[in-house]
């Protein structure tokens, strides 16, 4: 596997911990469902909240990784998104099922991404989330910068937020 191969499939490692612990499912998307921006699903199958309308829902997710130090500004990390099909289909607002973005951070060394012995398996860095529903059209063909709040963290917590606001049909917007 090449290096990026494994900060893919540790992106995946990633996302099936936090969901499995939120009590969510995680399926990994096909080759056609990754053809429409789809990395992965999370299913949602219990009513989070009295208010909760939705109990029974899947959130399409599209998984990144970089060993990159992301610019910050404004408590925002600074990301480019390549390949504007997959941005387009990320930010369109028709689709049926919610869309995330995650992209999981990880250390310069390859040596520091996942550490383990008895006690312990140890993931450096974390993963962060963001919809880009009605993010604003790229100027170009290749990639969009996108800003990623630090406050966006994909973590069991956050993950159930994301689920209780979607269940109550709220949506998720990309916010400048």
């Amino acid at each position: 596997m090449t290096e990026n191969d494994i900060m893919a499939e540790l992106s995946y490692a990633y996302l099936h911990a936090v969901a499995a612990r939120a009590g969510f499912g995680c399926k990994v998307g096909s080759r056609i469902d990754d053809g429409a921006s789809v990395d992965a699903f999370v299913r949602v199958n219990e009513k989070l909240s009295d208010d909760s309308t939705l109990w029974n829902f899947d959130i399409e997710v599209q998984l990144k990784a970089t060993k990159q130090t992301l610019t910050e500004s404004d408590g925002r990390f600074s990301y480019y998104f390549q390949g504007i099909k997959r941005y387009d289909r990320l930010r369109d607002p028709g689709s049926p099922l919610p869309k995330l973005l995650v992209v999981l951070l990880l250390p310069n060394d390859p040596a520091q991404w996942l550490t383990l012995d008895e006690n312990a398996l140890i993931s450096r860095r974390c993963a962060y989330w963001v919809s880009l529903e009605r993010a604003p059209a790229s100027d170009n063909e290749t990639g969009k910068t996108i800003a990623i709040p630090k406050t966006q963290i994909l973590s069991v917590e956050g993950l159930r937020n994301v689920a209780l606001t979607l269940s109550r049909q709220e949506d998720l917007l990309y916010v400048i």
